[in-house]
């Protein structure tokens, strides 16, 4: 009787997808790696100086964790929210995110060193090893944003619309405390952003082709609490133009329009279609959750009164 009442139980444990687990093993040797081998920090994890040589660390460096911490923090993160965004996404999809936003985001690092040490000429943001999935994770929480704004935690009752930005304001206030945040905070910083970038611009939606998420509920300002928003978005548009309009006035000209109408999808309903489907498997995962364990509580109840 006891064992139908432990995989009720662990339920919540379970539904972790291969993709997932795959990853998450490449997380953990990765740790076990350096940490047997220190000298592959060296040629794994983002060094600036040593970049040009060894290009394939703006790649490696996403998933090589150096702490114990860390490695567990990335692994939980990716397993649980691996569960809720993959099935919304596809395989492909999550795979490829994780991809471009852990590249992009090193790039961005890289580049950020080498500016830092030419205006300081302070050596150590060259040789300083960086490296660690809190780029993606952050890239993770704005995902979570995208598909279930609107969705409170069950704990501290906050809207998921704003997980981005406390994760980010939390990071920026601890520091102004520690010595340490040269190695994470700009990683935060562009994993965020980067991932904003291509879930607004560049993800293509399986179901009708097109690219990103147009709509208003996912504009940049909206990071923003909105008393700031005002001044947001005026500079946020003089960016969008800048980056984003020649590739969005060529996405509105072949992919939306076909004889001047509108193509299904290339509206804000798209993205409110997604974050439906979103929401729907939340609840369904929550639900079958809540089922296990309600099954498990029983079964250790009746289990427990057998053997009285």
């Amino acid at each position: 009787m006891s064992t139908p009442a432990l995989s009720g139980g662990a339920s919540l444990y379970s539904g972790f997808s291969r993709l997932c687990k795959g990853i998450a093993v490449v997380l953990i040797g990765g740790h076990i790696l350096v940490h047997l081998l220190p000298s592959a920090i060296t040629y794994l994890a983002l060094i600036p100086a040593r970049t040009i040589p060894f290009a394939w660390n703006l790649i490696t460096a996403g998933y090589i964790e150096q702490s114990v911490y860390g490695v567990v923090a990335s692994t939980i993160g990716l397993l649980f929210i691996g569960k809720l965004l993959e099935p919304v996404w596809g395989s492909r999809e999550f795979l490829k995110f994780i991809f471009v936003v852990n590249f992009l985001t090193s790039l961005c690092v890289f580049v950020t060193a080498i500016a830092l040490y030419y205006i300081t000429t302070q050596e150590n943001y060259l040789y300083m090893p960086l490296s660690g999935f809190h780029g993606i994770l952050a890239g993770f929480l704005v995902g979570i944003k995208q598909i279930i704004p609107d969705q409170e935690l069950p704990v501290v009752k906050i809207k998921a619309k704003w997980l981005p930005s406390l994760m980010l304001l939390l990071s920026i206030v601890v520091s102004f405390f520690t010595l340490e945040s040269a190695t994470y905070l700009p990683t935060l910083i562009f994993g965020t952003y980067v991932s904003w970038i291509y879930l607004r611009y560049w993800q293509r939606k399986p179901e009708t082709k097109l690219k990103g998420d147009p709509s208003d509920d996912f504009a940049f300002s909206t990071f923003f609490p909105e008393f700031l928003r005002p001044v947001i978005d005026p500079i946020a548009s003089i960016f969008h133009r800048m980056l984003c309009g020649r590739t969005e006035a060529s996405n509105d000209a072949e992919d939306h329009t076909l004889g001047g109408a509108p193509l299904p999808g290339s509206d804000p309903i798209e993205a409110s279609r997604r974050r439906e489907r979103g929401a729907r498997a939340l609840e369904e995962r929550l639900a079958a959750e809540r089922l296990g364990a309600a099954r498990g509580a029983e079964e250790t109840q009746i289990d427990a009164t057998e053997k009285v």
